[in-house]
Formats: structure tokens, C-alpha cells, sequence
């Protein structure tokens, strides 16, 4: 799924930019886990609903 794709993306930007001291250019991850996959993560929101979504 696409839209995994880009959000695991996300979250992998979101972590690397912690160590940065930038906190507000990428959200954090919206569910609970122990996954430390990017793209479980991203898949785990999807499933949970928290991923809003529409083709064009």
C-alpha cells in the first residue's frame, strides 16, 4: 500500500530527526508499539484508523 509506504517514510524522518533537535517537521508515530519497523508501524496506523486516505 502505497500510503504505508510514504507514512513509514515519514516516521523514518520523524526518528532520524529527533537526534537533530527538530521536533515539529515530522509527526511521531500515533500508535502504540513494539515494532521497531518503520513500515509495521506505518501499517499498524492504517489498521488502527488513524491514517485518513482517498485516491484520486
Amino acid at each position: 500500500m502505497i500510503v504505508a509506504a510514504k507514512r513509514a517514510r515519514q516516521i523514518n524522518a520523524y526518528y532520524h530527526s529527533l537526534g537533530e533537535g527538530a521536533f515539529d517537521e515530522f509527526a511521531p508515530p500515533m500508535v502504540e508499539t513494539v515494532s521497531k519497523n518503520y513500515l509495521t508501524i506505518a501499517l499498524e496506523e492504517v489498521a488502527a484508523g488513524k491514517i485518513d486516505y482517498h485516491y484520486r
